[in-house]
C-alpha cells in the first residue's frame, strides 16, 4: 500500500511538472512564452489540482459521514449556495477585484457559507446532529438554490444567462497566483481538519453505535467532518465552479488501489483528485483546439457512466 501512494504521489508530481507545458502555444519557440508560463499555465495546473484535491477529499468524507458510496461533495447544497452566489453577482453586481479575487468568487464563497449554515441550521431543528437529517436538509437546500438560479436565468438577459450558465460548467482560466494562493488556504484547513480524524471515519463506517462505545464522540466528529468538507468543496466551487463527479469517480477509484482505510484513503483521493482533475483540464484545453471546453464538460462525460456502473455493480 505504501507503495501505491509513492506512485500517486510521483504521478501527482509527473502531472504538475509536465501539463503546464501542454497548449495550443509552443511556449518553447514562442518569445511570449516565458510569460505564459507564469502566468497562464502553471497558476491554472496548480488550480486545477488543488480543486481537484478538494472535491475529491471531500467526496470521500462525505461518503463516510453518510456511510453512502454515492455520496458527492454536492450533496448537502453546499455547491448550489456557491452557485447562487456567484449568480446573484454576475446578475446584479459589478465587476471588481479584492485582494485579487473577483467579485463572483468572493460571492460563491458567501453562498457556499450561507448553504452550511442553512443546512446546519436545518439539522439543529431535530434533538440530534443526525447523517439521515443531514443529508435530507442538504437534498432540499440544493433543490431550493437550484430552482431559484433557473428563476435568475428565466428573467435575465441573454450575456447574463450565457455567463451564468458557462460558469455553473466550470473551468480554471485564471491569471496569476492569487487564485491557486486562496483556494490553497481553505484546501489546507480542511485537510488539516480531516486528517486526525481518519480512525474515527473508519470507525463511524461500522455505525454510530458501535464507533461511540469505541470512544469516538459521533457528534463532534460528524460536526468537524461536515465542517471539513464543506470548506473545501465551498472553496473549489467559488473559485471554478461546479464541476461534478470529481468526488464520486476518485473516492471509489482510490478504494480499489489503496484500500478502504481512510488513513490511507485520504491522502490517496487527495493526490488522484488533483492529478484527474488537471489531466481532465488538459483536455478539455487541447482536445478541439484552439476551441476550448469547460473542464466540467469532461468530468460529466466521465461521471455519467461511472455513475450508472456503480449502480449496476454488485
Amino acid at each position: 500500500m505504501k507503495l501505491k501512494l509513492l506512485i500517486l504521489t510521483l504521478l501527482s508530481l509527473a502531472v504538475l511538472v509536465v501539463f503546464p507545458m501542454i497548449g495550443t502555444t509552443d511556449i518553447f519557440r514562442d518569445p511570449m512564452g516565458g510569460e505564459i508560463l507564469m502566468k497562464l499555465r502553471i497558476p491554472r495546473v496548480l488550480t486545477a489540482f488543488l480543486a481537484g484535491t478538494a472535491l475529491a477529499a471531500s467526496g470521500m468524507i462525505f461518503q463516510a459521514l453518510f456511510r453512502n458510496p454515492l455520496a458527492t461533495p454536492f450533496t448537502l447544497g453546499v455547491s448550489g449556495g456557491a452557485a447562487l452566489g456567484a449568480s446573484l453577482w454576475m446578475r446584479f453586481g459589478a465587476p471588481m477585484l479584492l485582494f485579487g479575487i473577483a467579485g463572483s468568487s468572493i460571492a460563491g464563497f458567501l453562498g457556499a457559507l450561507g448553504a452550511i449554515a442553512l443546512v446546519y441550521g436545518l439539522t439543529r431543528l431535530k434533538s440530534s446532529f443526525s447523517s439521515a437529517t443531514l443529508l435530507l436538509a442538504g437534498i432540499a437546500v440544493n433543490l431550493f438554490f437550484s430552482s431559484l438560479i433557473l428563476l435568475m436565468q428565466y428573467f435575465s438577459d441573454p450575456g447574463e444567462t450565457f455567463r451564468m450558465i458557462r460558469w455553473l460548467m466550470g473551468g480554471f482560466s485564471v491569471v496569476g497566483f492569487s487564485t491557486p494562493v486562496n483556494l490553497a488556504v481553505f484546501v489546507l484547513i480542511g485537510a488539516a481538519i480531516a486528517a486526525p480524524l481518519t480512525r474515527e471515519m473508519n470507525l463511524l463506517l461500522t455505525g454510530e453505535e458501535l464507533a461511540a462505545a469505541r470512544g469516538v464522540s459521533v457528534n463532534r466528529t460528524k460536526k468537524l467532518l461536515f465542517l471539513s468538507a464543506s470548506l473545501m468543496t465551498g472553496a473549489a466551487v467559488a473559485f471554478c465552479g461546479p464541476v461534478a463527479f470529481v468526488g464520486l469517480m476518485v473516492p471509489h477509484i482510490c478504494r480499489h488501489l489503496v484500500g478502504a482505510d481512510h488513513r490511507r484513503l485520504l491522502p490517496a483521493s487527495a493526490l488522484f483528485g488533483g492529478a484527474f482533475l488537471v489531466i481532465c483540464d488538459g483536455l478539455a484545453r487541447t482536445l478541439i483546439a484552439p476551441v476550448e471546453m469547460p473542464a466540467g464538460l469532461i468530468t460529466a462525460l466521465l461521471g455519467g457512466p461511472f455513475f450508472i456502473w456503480l449502480l449496476l455493480k454488485k
